[in-house]
């Protein structure tokens, strides 16, 4: 019996230690002044989001576009065009494709903006507690859309430095699993499963035909 309850135990364990390896969190590293000043900086924007389009009638067309995508997740037409708009500029000011963050959104909280995980990562981009004390100010609050999606924007950019441009591994220590395939794989594949996006075609099928070998 004694036997029995210890196997049991075990494989409980593992479980539960595979469960919480998958879901990770951002890790806690110590920054150099100049990169806090940066990031500080990133943090403190207060300028009023817009669509970053070179004309109205783009931002227009992506607007209504991903607005149809995300209307079964956000019904309420004026906060889910908010998000979208901030989305876009604070993933844009960030050096971010704002399709990739939203898939990164997906894959994070589902879009749910009050979503808290096992480890107190909060809001739509699941941010860690730690970081306001970091970075920002002690008040911050992380489920207001637009601080949680400028903080999200500033840590993947800042882990994007990093990587120096490597997405696949910067997306891993966004997640705390750096190194291991299920996190970025999910983003990645919402991206471009839900929110890849051109006026004239999918962005990622354009990038599949182009690199297809061409007939002589």
């Amino acid at each position: 019996m004694l036997r029995i309850i210890q196997c049991g135990l075990f494989v409980l364990f593992g479980t539960l230690v595979s469960t919480m390896s998958f879901a990770g969190s951002q890790i806690e590293e110590p920054l150099s002044n100049s990169v806090k000043a940066m990031m500080q900086r990133s943090i403190s924007d207060r300028a009023e989001p817009k669509l970053m389009f070179a004309t109205p009638e783009e931002g227009n067309a992506w607007l209504n576009e991903m607005s149809q995508r995300l209307k079964s997740r956000i019904p309420d037409e004026t906060y889910r065009e908010d998000l979208l708009r901030t989305v876009h500029y604070e993933a844009t000011r960030a050096g971010l494709d704002p399709q990739m963050v939203l898939g990164l959104i997906h894959v994070e909280s589902g879009f749910k903006k009050y979503a808290v995980s096992s480890s107190g990562a909060r809001g739509f981009m699941q941010i860690m507690p730690f970081w306001p004390r970091s970075i920002g100010a002690h008040d911050h609050n992380l489920f207001l859309l637009r601080t949680n999606l400028r903080y999200g924007c500033t840590i993947l950019r800042h882990y994007l430095d990093i990587e120096r441009g490597d997405l696949y591994r910067a997306l891993g220590r966004y997640n705390g699993s750096l190194g291991q395939p299920q996190y970025p794989n999910m983003v990645l594949a919402a991206w471009r499963k839900h929110w890849d996006y051109s006026p004239k075609k999918n962005n990622y099928t354009q990038k599949v035909e182009n690199s297809a070998p061409k007939s002589t």
